[in-house]
């Protein structure tokens, strides 16, 4: 197809692009890393190498349980912040580095069974923290990264 890359390029054009951030990338105030926006695997995968410490493990892990789940996943970096959809239905979920914790944003998360455990003053945004030492269940949060890509997701 047009347009497309394939596999083997898209894993090689991400490691790339992981490569380029370098072994010290600028943290923004919480600790989020600063990176360039785009769309696709690479500058998430850049995201993900500039994440600090212990958080950019828990990146590579969130990143290959959404792929897993949602198959040909959507994926963009804006706002410094990863984001995941579905082509044609918006953005499902978001993750966003600060100071002692990963934050992911489930944007349509009240529609959720069981609703993620953290609060947002949006009325539909439901978050997921993960701190250094906590051990994510894998197959609830599998289990919302399925349900959420099945909703209609945030246009950004």
């Amino acid at each position: 197809m047009a347009g497309k890359i394939s596999n083997k390029s898209a894993s090689t054009a991400s490691k790339a692009a992981a490569r380029q951030v370098g072994t010290n990338p600028t943290l923004l105030a919480g600790g989020n890393p600063q990176t360039s926006k785009g769309e696709g695997d690479a500058p998430v995968q850049a995201y993900i190498a500039a994440m600090p410490g212990w958080k950019r493990e828990v990146g590579r892990q969130l990143d290959a349980l959404i792929e897993r789940t949602v198959p040909g996943v959507r994926k963009a970096v804006k706002w410094n912040s990863p984001l995941y959809g579905v082509e044609g239905q918006g953005w499902f979920l978001g993750i966003h580095c600060f100071t002692t914790y990963v934050k992911v944003a489930f944007f349509r998360g009240t529609s959720l069974h069981p609703v993620p455990p953290g609060e947002s003053k949006g009325k539909d945004t439901r978050y997921l923290d993960i701190h250094e030492h906590d051990q994510l269940d894998e197959s609830q949060f599998a289990n919302w990264v399925k349900q959420a890509s099945q909703l209609p997701g945030q246009q950004m």
